[in-house]
């Protein structure tokens, strides 16, 4: 297992440097910052004193050099339009957006579960057919367009639903949790149903059937026990997504998470808080990624023998 964790570490890090040096090179392409915080009447000294203050003025290489560092030392620098820590403004809108991908995914999986395991117990059913279709239609739903229907439909038109914010009853969860839970929700029912199909095809199940284990008991007590480790693995980069996904949904629904905190500094050029908030969610990223790996291999050690050396 130690072989195997940091053959998977070293293989995820490589591009784990990339995204920190694509960011780092990407942001500056967005503009100069003095040209944003400093007015059109600003004399040549004055922006020449604001590109000093900040390491403006340094050579790009020496720019990366400093990231790397300070970085290393999880100093990320203050943010240019609130003077704040970048890394406590990281660390403040995290929370929030693990909050929302953590619930999204519970729900998806308990969904998928029932309506997984049902469509199985009796193939080519019309439940069956039902949950496949419903299923690929929502693995197949863009999350913008959707975002934008449910604020169109039950935000403006019926005026249900908040649109934007975190203030307020649990109704403020509903749009953006119903937009993020359709994908992870069809794919995983349409993997719980695979599975379930050859866990209720075995032995052990039949031998059930045959002392009189009633449906219940042999769908949710026999075969789903040996059919989810797929749905967990699948499960685990469904959640990983989420994480990276997020960031449509909390700018549409102005949710205070982290995806919002980075489209909000790459419109106000505020490179701190941006590099901070790409590297730590890339790290959070590869953390979970170990982890689904790690999981995976522990309950099937075929795993671990298949990743080369």
């Amino acid at each position: 297992m130690t072989s195997f964790l940091g053959r998977r570490i070293v293989s995820s890090a490589i591009p784990l440097v990339f995204v920190v040096l694509g960011v780092f090179c990407l942001a500056r392409l967005t503009g100069n910052p003095v040209d944003l915080y400093l007015p059109l009447s600003a004399t040549s000294q004055q922006r020449a004193e604001f590109s000093a203050a900040h390491g403006f003025d340094d050579s790009i290489p020496v720019q990366l050099w400093d990231y790397l560092t300070q970085a290393a030392q999880f100093d990320f620098g203050t943010s240019l339009r609130t003077g704040q820590s970048a890394a406590t403004m990281v660390l403040d809108a995290f929370p929030v957006t693990l909050q929302l991908a953590g619930v999204t995914m519970l729900l998806a999986i308990l969904g998928a579960l029932l309506v997984g395991s049902l469509a199985a117990y009796r193939p080519n059913s019309l439940i069956d057919r039902i949950a496949g279709l419903l299923s690929m239609i929502a693995a197949s739903i863009p999350d913008f367009w959707f975002a934008i229907m449910g604020v169109l439909v039950f935000g403006v038109g019926l005026d249900w639903l908040p649109t934007s914010g975190t203030l307020g009853g649990a109704e403020v969860w509903v749009l953006p949790i119903a937009t993020l839970v359709i994908r992870p929700f069809g794919v995983l029912v349409q993997v719980v149903r695979g599975s379930m199909v050859g866990a209720l095809s075995a032995p052990y199940v039949k031998v059930a059937r045959s002392k009189g284990a009633g449906a219940g008991r042999v769908v949710f007590g026999h075969a789903l026990r040996n059919a989810v480790t797929p749905v967990l693995t699948v499960a685990g980069d469904l959640t990983v997504g989420l994480v990276n996904g997020a960031v449509i949904v909390e700018t549409i629904f102005g949710w205070p998470g982290i995806g919002k905190l980075m489209i909000d500094s790459i419109l106000q050029r505020d490179f701190a808080v941006l590099q901070a908030a790409v590297l730590i969610t890339a790290v959070t990223i590869f953390a979970l990624n170990i982890l689904v790996d790690v999981c995976h291999a522990l309950i099937d050690p075929r795993v671990r023998q298949a990743v080369p050396a």
